[in-house]
């Protein structure tokens, strides 16, 4: 493993774990406040932005991104999310300190899965397999088209039979996905910074609807259902699109077993308990979006 690389996923470790207090300071805050709504967007916008603990959960998460940021320009896309899946397990140790409670048996087994994940990953980095190609613009471009399209219709379809708390907790981690994935693009330097459209479009809206869910739903269901989102699609988008390497023999087993494992550890996590899924704050459901 170069320097470089193990400073990408300290960063990286470092960003996650911001990120993922930020849900939860934002969950608190947002939760609180009067409904948000799409159709209302300056007014729902000033909400936020008067906001204190909002401001505070949402800096701390400016913050994550930076680091995430300056990860990306280190490290190949596919490497940094994996950390980045990793840490969901970060989420559910904060959901349950801040809720003062204990993690479920199925929050700690994803919990530990997660870890486990992060550990076969450091495992495979002994070797190679840590370079990423540009990609073929066409092909990005497609697949952040159809992302957001998908992201789409689960806001305007899937809302009435899953709840607006878990579409837009899947709707958001489509649009972050979208956000990660340019970013790497936009990182890459020349032409491709007019990828830094599609970061801000991603992420703008991403925010937007996840503040929308947390009024919506528990923290750990819609958050944990965007985190899922956000690092398996450039996970995959990191092989498929910039043809980062796989490394050959054990290590290579270690990389996809890694890749495979957090994914795991994040389905797991993001389930919702029975219930948990549709609204608990008592506020209008999809109807308000």
């Amino acid at each position: 493993m170069t320097p470089a690389i193990a400073i990408a996923l300290v960063l990286a470790l470092g960003s996650t774990a911001l990120v993922n207090v930020a849900y939860l300071r934002e969950h608190a805050a947002a939760s609180a406040l009067p409904a948000l709504s799409l159709r209302r967007p300056l007014a729902s916008l000033r909400l936020l932005l008067s906001d204190r603990p909002w401001l505070v959960g949402f800096a701390m998460e400016t913050g994550g991104f930076a680091l995430y940021v300056a990860a990306l320009a280190l490290a190949p896309l596919a490497l940094v999310q994996t950390v980045g899946a990793g840490g969901i397990g970060l989420l559910a140790l904060g959901s349950a300190r801040m809720s003062a409670r204990t993690l479920s048996a199925r929050e700690g087994r994803g919990a530990v899965i997660s870890v486990l994940g992060l550990l076969f990953l450091a495992l495979s980095l002994i070797g190679g397999g840590t370079r990423s190609a540009p990609g073929s613009a066409v092909a990005i471009i497609a697949w952040l088209a159809g992302t957001a399209g998908l992201a789409a219709l689960v806001v305007l379809g899937a809302r009435s039979w899953i709840g607006a708390g878990a579409a837009c907790g899947i709707a958001g981690g489509l649009l972050f996905s979208v956000g990660d994935i340019s970013t790497k693009v936009s990182t890459q330097g020349g032409a491709r910074v007019a990828f830094a459209a599609s970061l801000i479009a991603g992420y703008v809206l991403g925010t937007s609807l996840l503040q929308i869910g947390y009024q919506r739903g528990a923290a750990l269901p819609v958050a944990g259902i965007a985190t899922l989102l956000t690092n398996a699609l450039p996970i995959a988008a990191g092989t498929v699109l910039l043809h980062e390497p796989v490394p050959s023999g054990l290590l290579g087993a270690l990389r996809i077993l890694a890749f495979a494992t957090v994914v795991a550890g994040a389905i797991v996590l993001a389930r919702p308990e029975p219930g948990a899924i549709r609204s608990t704050s008592g506020r209008p459901d999809a109807a308000t979006l």
